[in-house]
């Protein structure tokens, strides 16, 4: 990337694509940032209705039509590079990718789970925050590795689990949260403050901590 070069970001879908949208809005008069493609493996994705409607051309790819994991991560490798991705934005894509997907991204695989990670790695988050008496709970946004939401942290926002709350209260509330730093962090890789180097995540060539970015709305 450069300055007369934006960078080209790529976003993996499978559901509504409420994250593609809040990147979408935040980046749309973005001198450096562009998105070139939407992809989901799920022909009725809303979020590919929020593509087009944003004139970004989109692709579906049906894990259903493949053999196998890997034959699907080689096909939708082949489907994304066509885009010369500088940055692949998982929002909200439900599958679990190959290490053979996550090393040909390395460094530029962006992820956001629904949790303080590395607390409750994996499904049921907002539910499991409950059960284990947490007093706070939110979602990060992490460099994907090929351990399941295992990567460095790059951005986290809490906020505090009320008395008696349940878990869709706690899911729509940490999706709000969720639609400020996913925007933020995208355009911090895009702007070349946010890298992963051996050091971990860096923002502005300082090292994050291991819970990266506090994010303070």
């Amino acid at each position: 990337m450069s300055d007369s070069k934006p960078c080209n970001i790529v976003v993996l879908i499978s559901g509504s694509g409420s994250n593609l949208q809040a990147i979408i809005d935040n980046l749309a008069h973005h001198p450096r940032a562009r998105i070139c493609a939407v992809v989901s493996n799920r022909a009725d994705a809303y979020g590919l209705v929020r593509a087009a409607q944003a004139g970004i051309p989109q692709h579906v790819l049906n894990h259903q039509d493949f053999p196998d994991r890997l034959a699907f991560d080689q096909a939708l490798i082949q489907v994304i590079d066509q885009h010369q991705p500088d940055l692949v934005v998982l929002a909200g894509f439900m599958r679990i990718l190959t290490p053979e997907f996550t090393r040909h991204y390395a460094q530029r695989l962006l992820n956001i789970h629904p949790s303080l990670l590395p607390k409750h790695k994996g499904l049921n988050t907002h539910q499991r925050a409950i059960d284990a008496g947490d007093q706070e709970h939110g979602c990060s946004v992490h460099f994907v590795t090929e351990e399941l939401d295992g990567g460095p942290v790059v951005i986290q926002a809490a906020l505090p689990i009320e008395e008696n709350e349940t878990a869709q209260q706690l899911a729509d509330k940490v999706h709000a949260l969720e639609h400020q730093i996913y925007p933020l962090a995208v355009r911090w890789f895009a702007e070349e403050r946010l890298r992963l180097s051996e050091q971990g995540a860096l923002l502005d060539g300082q090292p994050l901590a291991s819970s990266g970015f506090k994010f303070q709305s």
